[in-house]
């Protein structure tokens, strides 16, 4: 692994690194913001998702989510989105390709060579914090838009391995909206069976735990009629018996100034969980 930025902020460090990643065969940055208390000890994790379009520089220059990391004694780890690099499958289009990876191990061509974020995730990149980093083996996960779409996926196929989950204006159906239906058909083939897997609402029902689950959407959001659809979750997690906070937020649209305005309130939420 290589440090190819470190700055100093809230008494701690944001530092981005670059590595080999052999989940996804090439090589990839991610963000890791270290609190002043990582100085002294080991800290818990919490993983954060962005979504399409982004890498690993939009939230920790957005997001203010150092401050209250800080606060709390929590890492942050940001990875990139997607695959990357010149030899990576690609598209013109901003909702395919590199920028969308959609945390799910693809099994078609041309992107199942490189496009493996969920294995990425889940399994390589915290042995990797783990090894390298002043951190423990607790863990919670977060994300945005596609992000919270993983972070949701994530959690809920994954007992024991997250303590919390929360997401901001999440992808809670891929399976029955615009973006995830392109996605998939492109990344898992045409049979709509093996998209389930990936699916929050149809996750929600079967969970095996019950995580804290926070969802902020905001409802100024111009995706959140076509593309989010947060009633589906709400519906799915009341049905299930799964105790969510679905929280609507009025003005705010899908952008990181509704992230920015909520973020405290997440880490909290996370805190809450990792430290408890």
């Amino acid at each position: 692994m290589e440090r190819i930025e470190r700055h100093a902020c809230f008494g701690g460090w944001q530092e981005v690194w670059q590595h080999k990643s052999e989940s996804l065969d090439c090589t990839v940055n991610f963000a890791v913001y270290l609190p002043p208390a990582a100085a002294e000890k080991k800290c818990p994790v919490l993983y954060w998702l962005s979504g399409l379009t982004c890498n690993e520089q939009n939230f920790i220059t957005k997001a203010n989510a150092q401050r209250y990391a800080a606060e709390h004694g929590v890492i942050i780890v940001a990875p990139d989105t997607s695959p990357r690099g010149d030899d990576v499958a690609n598209d013109d289009a901003y909702d395919l390709g590199q920028g969308a990876g959609f945390y799910v191990n693809a099994t078609q061509q041309p992107w199942a060579p490189h496009y493996r974020m969920y294995d990425y995730i889940r399994d390589e990149l915290p042995a990797l914090i783990e090894q390298h980093f002043p951190a423990t083996d607790a863990r919670a996960i977060s994300g945005h838009s596609m992000g919270g779409h993983g972070a949701l996926v994530l959690a809920l196929k994954n007992p024991g391995r997250y303590r919390s989950v929360s997401a901001f204006a999440p992808i809670v159906a891929p399976s029955q909206v615009p973006w995830g239906e392109k996605a998939f058909a492109a990344y898992l083939g045409d049979d709509r069976d093996t998209w389930l897997e990936y699916d929050a609402v149809v996750l929600i029902a079967k969970a095996q735990e019950k995580l804290p689950l926070l969802v902020d959407q905001g409802l100024a959001d111009n995706f959140l009629e076509e593309q989010l659809r947060t009633g589906l979750l709400e519906d799915a997690c009341s049905k299930a018996g799964y105790p969510a906070t679905i929280r609507y937020q009025e003005g705010y649209d899908h952008s990181y100034y509704f992230i920015a305005s909520f973020i405290e309130e997440h880490i909290a939420h996370h805190a809450a969980a990792l430290q408890g």
